[in-house]
């Protein structure tokens, strides 16, 4: 059962919703032009100003923001006030390039708690939880938006950070931990530590999870679901917004309600930027309307959705649902010609019983052709004979969702090594041209 944290603002008629929007958004188009050398020279190669926004349909006036820009301007030059006014520092891991840098006012370390509450209320936390927190505490916004909004709802909290994954069974047992969080692929993890050290998880008390930071898939959802014996529920956010917190997924699990009073989302096609339908596929763009340390417009995620219709969902919240994520528009892969998500893959794999938790992707080339190998941890050990028919039921199974045939290699229980917070998914190892 999930519980409503504040429900003037959660069930508040769309009409107040909007009204709030449109009075943020001026206030942040304001800010940004006054503050903001960036902002202040797009809008001059526009020819708009911030008086020409006067409805909700006006955004569309605006400039984009992109990740290269945030670095271009990194790690200081796209914020609203000085460094005296920040309390806290959080930053992307910048495994792809520059790190993307955030700093936070004590208001905006508020409504971050104010949001994280409301999202960990949704999946079932309350003041009588024992809330353990595998997230490494550091630059990385995970850990403190959690442990933030856990305590704006009272829980007890246990500060673990990620790592020493048997310690984190251990003090499960020993605290009685009733709620975690997690990266997705870590709670199989954990999972799979437990039963090694012949611990059941399903006879912890951990009956609710909250996870994100990574593509986050049905089958894997219902993975973690089953071996815990939880209720799991699915976190989205990002650096450049906050970090976890812009939505989660009620106890319907049909759609992530995202908090449209700090958020303002659009849905657009990739390509042509122009906005699609309500419950047609593109990539969401946010920007927020309440951040005052980074406030960004139009914030490509590269995160590819959609947006329901605008119904009360049956939990009594009025805020926009959208789909969880499929993939990002630049992790889309072309392989011999066919587009692929990660996700797609794992989709398959996570059906299959005798399949682990872990994977990769690794892709090469032979002869000028892309080959694609799929690397699965199997869930036991298994025969010479068993490896072969999974393979080939894999490869089978693989091929009805991307067209060609992969290869398949099944490997022992936990021989996918994961560094880092997030899972690999693709090793892409092919010849550039």
């Amino acid at each position: 059962m999930d519980y409503i944290f504040n429900p003037k603002i959660e069930k508040l008629p769309r009409k107040g919703i909007k009204e709030i929007q449109l009075k943020h958004l001026k206030k942040t188009v304001q800010l940004v032009y006054n503050k903001v050398p960036f902002y202040k020279d797009k809008f001059k190669e526009l020819k708009v100003t911030p008086n020409d926004i006067k409805t909700l349909e006006d955004i569309r006036k605006l400039p984009f923001t992109t990740k290269n820009d945030l670095r271009n301007n990194a790690p200081f030059g796209m914020m609203t006030t000085s460094l005296d006014n920040c309390i806290e520092l959080h930053a992307s891991s910048g495994t792809t390039g520059i790190p993307v840098t955030a700093c936070y006012t004590p208001n905006d370390i508020e409504v971050w708690s104010e949001v994280m509450a409301r999202c960990l209320s949704m999946s079932g936390l309350t003041n009588k939880d024992i809330f353990q927190n595998p997230i490494p505490y550091g630059t990385f916004t995970g850990a403190f938006g959690f442990h933030y909004g856990a305590q704006r709802v009272g829980a007890l909290v246990i500060s673990s950070g990620m790592g020493q994954s048997e310690r984190q069974i251990k003090l499960m047992e020993y605290y009685g931990t009733t709620f975690i969080s997690a990266v997705a692929s870590y709670a199989m993890r954990l999972s799979q530590v437990a039963l090694d050290m012949e611990i059941d998880p399903r006879k912890l008390k951990v009956r609710n999870g909250l996870f994100g930071a990574e593509m986050f898939t049905p089958g894997l959802k219902k993975r973690i679901k089953d071996i815990w014996n939880m209720d799991v529920h699915d976190s989205y956010g990002l650096t450049e917004m906050c970090g976890p917190g812009v939505s989660t997924d009620c106890d319907q699990h049909d759609g992530l309600h995202l908090w449209e009073d700090h958020f303002l989302v659009e849905v657009l096609d990739p390509k042509t930027l122009e906005p699609v339908g309500l419950e047609e596929e593109g990539e969401l763009v946010l920007t927020t309307l309440t951040k005052e340390g980074l406030p960004l417009l139009r914030y490509r995620t590269r995160d590819i959705a959609k947006l329901y219709d605008e119904k009360i969902c049956e939990c009594g919240r009025t805020h926009i649902k959208h789909t969880p994520v499929k993939g990002r528009s630049d992790d889309m892969l072309i392989i011999r010609g066919t587009n692929i998500y990660p996700g797609q893959i794992e989709s398959v794999l996570m059906k299959n019983p005798k399949v682990g938790g872990n994977w990769r992707m690794i892709l090469t080339t032979e002869k000028d052709i892309d080959m694609l190998r799929v690397e699965v941890e199997s869930k036991t050990q298994l025969s010479q004979i068993e490896i072969m028919d999974l393979e080939k039921t894999l490869e089978t199974d693989i091929k009805t969702v991307i067209v060609f045939t992969p290869r398949v290699s099944i490997l022992p229980p936990n021989s996918i090594l994961q560094e880092g917070l997030k899972a690999k998914r693709v090793v892409d190892e092919r010849k550039k041209v």
